[in-house]
């Protein structure tokens, strides 16, 4: 099936209910949101593009992305959302690699885009972009749940970004799966798009459409504090997704505001580790308005899901290592750890189902490595307690291996920020001759914060002390990609030339 069947539906009966948001101006009801994908779709065909073709958007968010989703779809064809904080070069290499045969871009984008790249762009802003999708409309292309929808490039922290192949079925899964396991959605309900929709917030939108609610893009084009907390008491009930660093800075400014988030239904959190003192704080603030989710490109947003109730419990024996994990699994996947043999061994975190990609694009090599009896490997450590429920330790490649015993680098970031005076933490390994790894912890204090004898104290009442950082490096700032995730790959080339 055809994701793009979605908004065909809800535009049949339900035609008139809001749909598209810039702010708080609304600029397009679901019938209207129809017409011009479907416009779009038909403008693409008589271009030449067929089913089966990839269309790129480099696009900051705006209502006519989802209008470009939905139009590309509805002709049959790929999308393929590029990271928009991305640059020229590292979006071409992806225009090349996909053999994307148009590019949508908005003019901030496609400006850079132009001067490294011959594929055609249109810019979204433009006369002819509205002519598109002014055109006539064409009926939603029939697609296998097998056929291309997404093309996914992953981050590329560690080299060339690989393209996952993400169907129409799997989107189907990881949709109606977010009904079951992660929010009920109603048509009163918006979602409110601060994280990028080239990435897990632009993976829940067919599942608003599909329910008939409202799309709201902010102003700003990205996440602004203030800006959220004005929307959804203007606009709520609001449901969004947040990287941890997000809660992490929306819970500090709403506090210091003394606002507590009405008008926010749902705050799904991912993409990073959660820390435990920060959604502890955040749910003391703000309620039970949070889910965790766990996913990777490769089974997009659908391994596990901790539920708003266990993250908010506080009446369970063991609530804090539940709400340390990230869920159980989803409906539509089973999860394993490779080699564990009883509940809490540690291993490699696999996953089976519908929602996991069927390859990687054009990449055998590493769809063989990635994909083994059937199983998705995903680089991430992690073990299973007797309940089902999955908490991570790291990935693979950051495990520290020293005098031959694993350090899980989460643990020790977790015991450091339980200071008062950390406020963000990474650690790494750092080579050394006689353990084969010794620990390293890079920190971002507060003024007139912690000392390293301070740290090492507070380090010996939380964890073992062969655990304990060996040495710290003061930082105002920890590298990250566009999804909030520690850059721990150029930690290590920064530790590399600070100890040549």
């Amino acid at each position: 099936m055809n994701i793009a069947h979605w908004l065909a539906r809800v535009a049949q009966t339900q035609g008139e209910r809001p749909a598209l948001f810039l702010g708080d101006r609304m600029v397009a009801d679901y019938a209207v949101f129809h017409q011009r994908a479907a416009g779009l779709a038909g403008a693409l065909r008589a271009a030449g593009v067929k089913p089966g073709d990839r269309v790129a958007m480099f696009m900051k968010n705006c209502p006519d992305y989802l209008i470009a989703f939905f139009g590309i779809w509805t002709a049959g064809a790929a999308v393929v959302p590029i990271n928009a904080k991305l640059h020229p070069k590292e979006a071409a290499f992806i225009l090349d690699n996909s053999g994307a045969s148009l590019a949508l871009v908005t003019p901030e984008l496609g400006a850079g885009l132009a001067e490294v790249s011959d594929v055609a762009l249109l810019d979204v802003t433009s006369d002819d972009f509205a002519r598109m999708c002014a055109d006539d409309p064409l009926e939603v292309v029939a697609r296998d749940p097998d056929d291309l929808a997404w093309l996914f490039y992953t981050s590329g922290t560690t080299g060339r970004p690989k393209g996952v192949f993400i169907s129409h079925g799997m989107m189907t899964a990881t949709s109606l799966t977010y009904l079951v396991d992660v929010d009920e959605v109603s048509p009163d309900d918006a979602a409110f798009y601060m994280a990028p929709m080239s990435h897990g917030a632009g993976m829940y939108a067919p599942v608003h459409v599909l329910k008939a609610a409202r799309h709201i893009c902010p102003i700003s084009g990205g996440f602004d504090e203030t800006e959220l907390l004005d929307a959804a008491e203007a606009q709520g009930p609001l449901s969004m997704f947040m990287a941890p660093t997000m809660v992490r800075r929306f819970t500090d400014v709403a506090k210091a505001a003394g606002r507590r988030g009405a008008g926010i239904k749902t705050i799904v959190y991912g993409g990073g580790p959660m820390y435990l003192a920060d959604i502890v704080d955040a749910v003391d603030w703000f309620g039970p308005r949070f889910v965790q989710i766990y996913g990777q490109g490769e089974c997009p947003m659908a391994i596990t899901a901790l539920s708003r109730g266990d993250v908010a419990d506080r009446s369970h024996p063991r609530w804090q290592d539940r709400l340390a994990s990230v869920g159980r699994a989803q409906s539509v996947v089973e999860v394993a750890i490779e080699g564990a043999k009883k509940p809490g061994d540690v291993g490699e975190i696999m996953v089976r189902g519908h929602p996991v990609m069927p390859s990687y694009w054009q990449n055998d090599t590493a769809s063989a490595k990635t994909l083994v009896n059937g199983w998705l490997m995903t680089g991430d450590m992690g073990f299973l307690d007797d309940d089902g429920y999955l908490t991570l330790r790291d990935r693979s490649k950051d495990v520290i291996i020293s005098g031959g015993t694993n350090i899980y680098p989460r643990e020790v970031e977790e015991a450091l920020l339980t200071h008062p005076g950390v406020r963000e933490v990474s650690v790494i390994g750092r080579p050394e001759p006689e353990w084969g790894e010794d620990v390293v912890a890079f920190v971002l204090r507060d003024e007139n914060g912690p000392s390293e004898a301070d740290l090492d104290a507070h380090c010996l009442t939380q964890i073992a002390r062969f655990k304990r950082p060996k040495a710290y490096f003061w930082v105002s700032e920890l590298p990250k990609n566009n999804y909030g995730k520690v850059l721990k790959t150029e930690l290590r080339q920064r530790l590399e030339e600070m100890e040549k």
